[in-house]
């Protein structure tokens, strides 16, 4: 396959991916905070929560159509533009992502409708257990999207027959060595995520002069999650790195732009610096001494292979990875700064009244995305040039196209998906904008004719009676 084709492959499946990782870490980390936010309604009977509730129900729901969407396309792939991957090592990722659909798709699928649209046609106790099984489909949506992907990037349990991936031992295959890791890791990004998109919204309203309940309310929970999660995240990336750097240590090399080690000296964290692949080395680099083997092996004289320990055709782009990074952890750190300007803010009960800090909720409202798309760049760019790590390399893996035809399908990808998913974007956008507003409670426990529950004939649910509607003018019985 001529290589600039096989680029323009990688970058279709990396832009429709970019498009859909974003939805549904939203998706997890929303349907979680709906299921908080019914418990506690239901707690406190605070109506606080049930107006919370309904506001960002409708936001879920926008942002769950597109989700699914943009994951249609992601499997349509598969079969287009990496066929050869897909005959290779179909046997493990086509289960993994049947399990998904059997599990995760069927709970989400049985129980959505009664969340959407069950409030005043349910009991609130249903209403409460449908929304948490969405949760929980959403929770193990990304469970076994992870196991088949980090197979890929750690795989473990099988065996090569007749030029084919052969499964041996499928805990092995689920429970490969960097899946927990990257679950987690996931996980709370997802969390952080929402968690930053509901603080900017509540700092939006907040700084508009809007200082109702709600408002303070969701303001208050975005930052205390935020306090929880981002340096859990920290925490919990220091593993994964740990974990890379065993299984992966070409990743590690691009991500600190390591290219050699010097006789008995421990590595230097690189702060900044354009790592120059043709040159081997990073340009205009900024040390810490021996900061990097302090981080990575936890020892201070501790080293790793570098990139020149690779051949060339093995290295990844240090250059995106390197820089990728550094988004990711820079936009960490800033999260963890909101997370204690708030937490100060609230010491002193002003948590409401800074502005200065209600500005910086706001700025960092898209920065939980921007943070998942940077370390999904580091995960899938730092992997190459392999699709499954040290087993099968991308450019086998790719269907043999031509150049005009990938040009004119990418052409075609990113003028649909900027039109649909901007107008997707833009009505969540202006859902937010709108605020939170008094919504009903539950529907009663006792029913009856014309009640939306428990209709005692076929019609007594309808606005109008059938008696109403025999008595009106030319109205002619049977």
């Amino acid at each position: 396959m001529d290589s600039d084709a096989l680029l323009l492959a990688r970058i279709q499946f990396g832009f429709t991916i970019s498009f859909h990782i974003i939805f549904p870490a939203i998706t997890i980390g929303l349907a979680s905070y709906l299921a908080v936010l019914e418990g506690c309604w239901l707690r406190t009977r605070n109506t606080v929560y049930r107006d919370l509730y309904h506001f960002w129900t409708k936001i879920f729901a926008v942002n769950f159509g597109m989700g699914v969407v943009s994951g249609l396309v992601m499997a349509y792939q598969f079969g287009t533009n990496w066929s050869f991957f897909s005959d290779f090592a179909g046997s493990v990722t086509g289960p993994l992502l049947a399990y998904e659909v059997l599990t995760a798709f069927f709970l989400e699928a049985g129980f959505l409708g009664v969340m959407l649209f069950g409030w005043s046609r349910v009991g609130p106790g249903l209403h409460f257990f449908s929304t948490i099984m969405v949760a929980l489909g959403t929770l193990v949506s990304a469970t076994w999207i992870l196991a088949s992907n980090s197979w890929m990037q750690t795989p473990a349990g099988y065996e090569i027959l007749d030029g084919r991936v052969v499964p041996t031992d499928w805990l092995a295959v689920i429970f490969n060595p960097s899946f927990p890791y990257r679950l987690a890791h996931m996980g709370i990004a997802a969390f952080l995520a929402t968690a930053l998109m509901v603080g900017a919204s509540g700092a939006w309203h907040l700084l508009r002069g809007d200082r109702s309940p709600a408002v303070k309310k969701m303001f208050a929970m975005a930052m205390a999650m935020l306090a929880i999660s981002a340096p859990l995240q920290a925490v919990v990336g220091d593993f994964h790195g740990l974990n890379t750097l065993k299984h992966q240590p070409a990743k590690i090399a691009a991500i600190e732009g390591h290219w050699d080690n010097e006789p008995g000296a421990g590595v230097p964290l690189t702060l900044f610096g354009i790592p120059d692949m043709e040159r081997e080395e990073t340009r205009y680099a900024l040390n810490v001494p021996r900061l990097g083997s302090l981080i990575l092996t936890h020892s201070w004289d501790g080293q790793f292979p570098g990139l020149k320990s690779y051949p060339r055709e093995d290295r990844p782009n240090a250059t995106v990875v390197f820089w990728s990074f550094r988004v990711m952890a820079g936009l960490g750190m800033l999260m963890i700064l909101l997370a204690a300007w708030a937490l100060w803010a609230r010491w002193r009960g002003r948590l409401y009244q800074s502005r200065a800090l209600q500005r910086f909720a706001l700025w960092m409202g898209p920065s939980g995305l921007v943070a998942i798309l940077a370390g999904w760049y580091v995960t899938e760019i730092g992997r190459q040039p392999w699709v499954v790590y040290g087993v099968m390399r991308t450019a086998d893996a790719a269907t043999r196209h031509g150049l005009g035809e990938l040009t004119l399908t990418l052409a075609l990808f990113v003028a649909v998906y900027l039109f649909v998913f901007g107008a997707g974007v833009s009505y969540m956008l202006r859902l937010i904008r709108m605020g939170p507003t008094p919504a009903p409670g539950h529907a009663p426990l006792s029913g009856g004719p014309g009640e939306p529950r428990q209709p005692s004939r076929p019609l007594s649910a309808a606005s109008t009676s059938a008696d109403a509607t025999s008595a009106q003018p030319g109205f002619k019985g049977a």
